[in-house]
């Protein structure tokens, strides 16, 4: 090959050599640079399931879900259940709430007009939300639950630590079972005993069943012997030494309700009532009508009111969140007169003595070895009149039941007084197109739970029942009917 030939091809070899290097040489310099050479068509792709793969939500929390069923709502609040371990005395209580399902059911079932206030107001406070369950124990959720200490009300306040707290006691109106006021004198004592035990919940609450001083007792004899003073060491009575562990067992029942074969219903996670302002003396039953609520259902919700009106009490009344408004604007339009019956303690009011207040109405408690035939005689009065007055199916009563009885020579109208409910009344008989079913009635039923179970209305099943007073007694049969 000629030597321009072979100049010639050299020259193009090393061209061609000194492009390549140019070329791999820039490859290098844009393998560190941060520019990206490739066209955006070749790379979108990639910057994109980049962007997804980011986990954006790790160093955010996500939004609490808002429980829809107040049950759920009490679970999440619970603050008593760390560090408890096996416990013998727990697990007997929780295999009691578990062969008997029905008490926290019927208790549930009672409560579902308050427990949502009750939940809110220990939220305010940062209490352990187990405490919405310590009417259960107290009362099965009972406003008008009565013990032989003379405790009554939800919370089971006796009368000296109720005036403590500022909760009046008449004849007319009792404090201990208001609602609102029971319940923010019951937190009240409960905030000032978790304070006095230097912030231990379970002697707080064993200070509520047995008393301060009982606790403390117990606490400084354990000291002195150089024993442990923590609740589970101290030597209480029998029932403080139950009472804890009743509570911490039925919350674990409530936490998780179905291992334990307790079917809880529901309760809207929302406000049952509100408090509607009043500036006059009124008749429960009036208002009522007025505002188209049931009136077994107004005096649960109002239940300090002893006969059925606004009097000694506080200026308001709790309603139905979803009649509220009606009434507020009924009371708006009405006149005085007509919110009042003629019937309502006309004497009390209007000049009567004592002397004459005593001659209308009489109260006797029973005792031990007391039957009706012992009171009438010692009364003298009939015994089916005391039958009438107090709604007695039967001849049977239990020590401590209230009996009202009338002087009969002085009224003839058959008006009956009564000292804790005043009793409906009834009238009429079931049609004949209906179906019937026969109810038994289960300890801590009232008309009221027994009307919303069948989903029927308290006026017809008192109509279905006209020889059944307020006061249900566990066993008796009820009729419930339906239409065909």
């Amino acid at each position: 090959m000629s030597s321009p030939i072979r100049k010639a091809i050299n020259s193009d070899a090393l061209t061609r050599l000194a492009q390549a290097i140019a070329v791999a040489v820039s490859a290098t310099l844009a393998g560190c640079s941060s520019h990206v050479p490739q066209t955006e068509a070749t790379h979108t792709p990639n910057i994109a399931a980049r962007a997804k793969q980011k986990p954006i939500w790790l160093s955010e929390k996500p939004t609490p879900q808002i429980p829809q069923d107040v049950w759920e709502r009490m679970r999440q609040g619970f603050q008593l259940q760390d560090n408890l371990g096996v416990n013998p005395r727990i697990e007997q209580q929780r295999l009691w709430f578990a062969s008997n399902p029905s008490f926290l059911e019927n208790a549930g079932e009672r409560g579902s007009l308050y427990i949502h206030y009750i939940v809110e107001r220990l939220e305010e406070r940062n209490m352990p939300l187990e405490l919405a369950l310590l009417p259960v124990i107290e009362s099965a959720y009972n406003p008008m639950a009565y013990s032989r200490a003379d405790a009554v009300g939800l919370w089971q306040f006796i009368p000296s630590t109720g005036r403590y707290f500022n909760l009046r006691q008449t004849r007319f109106y009792d404090g201990r079972r208001d609602i609102t006021a029971s319940t923010t004198a019951a937190m009240d004592y409960l905030t000032r005993l978790h304070d006095m035990f230097n912030g231990d919940w379970l002697l707080a609450l064993a200070a509520y069943n047995a008393g301060e001083g009982t606790v403390s007792r117990a606490i400084e004899r354990n000291e002195r012997l150089g024993l442990p003073t923590d609740y589970w060491n101290l030597p209480l009575p029998a029932e403080t030494q139950a009472y804890v562990p009743k509570l911490l067992a039925l919350s674990q029942v409530v936490l998780a309700p179905d291992a334990y074969g307790v079917n809880l219903n529901p309760i809207a996670n929302e406000p049952y009532f509100q408090v509607v302002e009043i500036n006059q003396r009124m008749d429960l039953s009036k208002v009522a009508a007025v505002a188209n609520i049931d009136e077994d259902e107004l005096f649960q919700l109002n239940p300090a009111f002893k006969q059925r009106t606004t009097i000694d009490g506080p200026q308001h009344l709790l309603v139905p969140t979803s009649k509220a408004q009606l009434l507020t604007a009924s009371l708006s339009t009405m006149r005085p007169e007509e919110l009042i019956s003629q019937r309502s303690l006309k004497p009390v009011f209007e000049g009567a003595d004592d002397s004459e207040i005593a001659s209308l109405k009489r109260a006797y408690r029973v005792k031990r070895g007391d039957n009706l035939g012992t009171i009438a005689k010692a009364n003298k009065v009939e015994v089916k009149d005391l039958q009438r007055w107090n709604k007695l199916n039967g001849k049977d009563l239990k020590v401590g039941q209230t009996l009202v009885m009338q002087d009969t020579t002085k009224r003839k109208s058959g008006r009956v007084n009564t000292v804790v409910a005043a009793n409906s009344k009834t009238n009429g008989k079931v049609t004949n197109k209906t179906q019937q079913t026969q109810y038994k009635v289960k300890q801590g039923d009232s008309l009221y739970m027994v009307a919303k179970r069948f989903n029927v209305e308290m006026q017809h099943l008192k109509r279905w029942n006209p020889r059944v007073g307020q006061a249900l007694k566990p066993g008796q049969m009820l009729t419930v009917a339906s239409p065909h």
